[in-house]
């Protein structure tokens, strides 16, 4: 059978493995996808990168929301987890930074907020 210029071009746009990323990197980003998919974490995971400070304190970071400390720690056990947060135990409190090693891609993530193209 003869190949036409369609089923050329068709071939020409079909993905390749090489242009996917590769499995252990999907695995890692999915988990991180994962821990961000909710409205609260991006709220404190936001409130942490704009403190002048760089960390935000675990009572500080209650004050987002109608929730209990505890579903506040989960969240941020969550972020943890996931790699976005490091955390330090000062006395009573526990206070969460980003690692300097994630503190660009929080940052362009933050700033993008992917808001719906206008229409016009």
């Amino acid at each position: 059978m003869k190949e036409t210029a369609a089923d050329s071009v068709a071939a020409e746009c079909l993905p390749t493995p090489s242009s996917a990323i590769d499995s252990e990197a999907a695995v890692a980003l999915a988990g991180v996808l994962k821990a961000l998919a909710d409205p609260l974490r991006l709220r404190m995971l936001s409130a942490i990168a704009a403190n002048p400070r760089g960390e935000a304190c675990v009572c500080d970071l209650s004050a987002l929301a109608d929730v209990s400390q505890p579903t506040v720690s989960h969240h941020l056990k969550k972020l943890r987890e996931a790699g976005l947060l490091d955390a330090d135990r000062r006395g009573t409190w526990v206070w969460y930074r980003i690692p300097e090693s994630r503190r660009s891609a929080v940052s362009e993530l933050l700033a993008s907020r992917f808001q719906e193209p206008s229409n016009g």
